[in-house]
């Protein structure tokens, strides 16, 4: 009887049939109880007992399935959209160097498209240990509440743009950095590690710790105070106290570099360690 149905259905010609919109929810159900009558052995487990409604009913519910285990997932364009947006408010937010006018811009890099994301009720955006929103960085997203616990990172760039001292023509090791190198202009601050040097104090009258291109924006480690004396030097030693101040002539131990410590022999024989103030000047506070 049982060979007789197969034989039958097998030369029988089935019309196509079009399948009814059915939720995913009600094509599992079907699948279901397919699976239940085939694991029991009502049914036997051959593809041609099963008319085509059911085997494209078993199709559609593999199709439903990859969908429904996307719809569990996180994508990958979403948890950067969420590191994007939480970026952009940082930096907004973040305070700028020496109180200097600066436009904060913030721009996420994509997610490993290989990474694989479950479903989170609150991820939460956050700038790991070490790291800071500042030139190239890295922003990492976690999830502490969802189906499984997951902690990612991204690339981040963040730009500062504003004004700064930047050189418009070619400096020499050991040269002095006057009015004559610089000029203003807009530079973006976060492009190197290096503080810009803001204030024109910082850097006038300076050498240049090594050769610098034209269109560098002044930083620090590029100047260093220049040496104003020679050790041998004469210099004037000004001693000063609570309301009191006492100036003699000195001898320098030292070369003298503006702004550090120099070594000076006094005119009976001391030795004192003062300020350099100036070309000839060394200040000693009592």
């Amino acid at each position: 009887m049982e060979m007789t149905l197969i034989s039958e259905r097998r030369n029988k010609r089935h019309k196509a049939v079009q399948l009814p919109a059915l939720p995913c929810a009600r094509i599992f159900i079907v699948k279901a109880s397919l699976e239940v009558l085939m694991w029991h052995g009502t049914l036997r487990a051959t593809p041609q007992f099963f008319p085509p409604r059911a085997r494209r009913l078993g199709a559609v519910a593999l199709l439903c399935a990859g969908a429904l285990a996307q719809a569990q997932e996180h994508s990958g364009a979403a948890v950067q959209a969420l590191a994007q947006s939480w970026a952009a408010q940082a930096v907004a937010r973040q305070a700028a160097p020496d109180g200097n006018a600066l436009r904060m811009e913030a721009s996420v890099g994509a997610l490993d498209a290989r990474v694989k994301l479950a479903l989170c009720a609150a991820p939460e955006v956050y700038v790991p240990a070490g790291a800071r929103l500042w030139g190239r960085s890295r922003i990492a997203v976690r999830c502490t509440d969802g189906m499984a616990r997951w902690n990612v990172t991204l690339p981040v760039t963040v730009k500062a743009m504003g004004e700064a001292w930047v050189l418009r023509q070619p400096v020499a090791a050991g040269s002095t950095v006057g009015d004559n190198d610089v000029v203003r202009a807009w530079v973006d601050w976060a492009e190197d590690p290096q503080p810009v040097l803001a204030q024109r104090t910082a850097w006038w009258g300076q050498t240049a710790t090594r050769a610098l291109p034209a269109g560098q924006a002044l930083r620090q480690g590029m100047v260093r105070p220049a040496q104003v004396f020679q050790a041998g030097a004469l210099v004037k030693v000004v001693a000063q106290g609570p309301g009191f101040q006492v100036s003699s002539e000195a001898t320098a131990l030292s070369a003298g570099v503006v702004g550090q410590a120099a070594r000076v022999r006094m005119d009976n024989g001391r030795i004192a360690s003062g300020t350099v103030l100036d070309t000839r000047t060394v200040q000693i506070d009592l």
